[in-house]
């Protein structure tokens, strides 16, 4: 689930960024100053949504993928509460080894 969100989080961010570009255009003169001024605002601005985006996506899927997810399992915690498990039995059928 956190590598989903994960790489919707960097989808959006890249869909972001690109049509970003797009309409900053008229500053690309001025990147290397804008860079050097500004760049640890930028980076700290692109971190904290970069957060804030991840933590909505797993939000988000948390609630709606893992719909009913007690419901389904709670048949499970019945079965272990009862102790009805079937486990698989070791088959007897191995050649035992000479202790020698």
């Amino acid at each position: 689930m956190i590598a989903n969100a994960l790489l919707i989080t960097i989808a959006f961010l890249l869909a972001y960024g690109f049509w970003l570009m797009d309409q900053l255009k008229f500053l690309a003169p001025y990147k290397n100053v804008l860079f050097h001024e500004y760049g640890a605002v930028i980076c700290a601005s692109a971190s904290v949504l970069f957060v804030n985006i991840f933590g909505a996506v797993l939000l988000l899927q948390r609630k709606f993928l893992l719909k009913d997810t007690g419901r389904k399992l709670s048949h499970l915690d019945r079965q272990f509460q009862v102790r009805q498990i079937e486990m698989p039995v070791p088959e007897e059928d191995e050649v035992p080894r000479d202790v020698a």
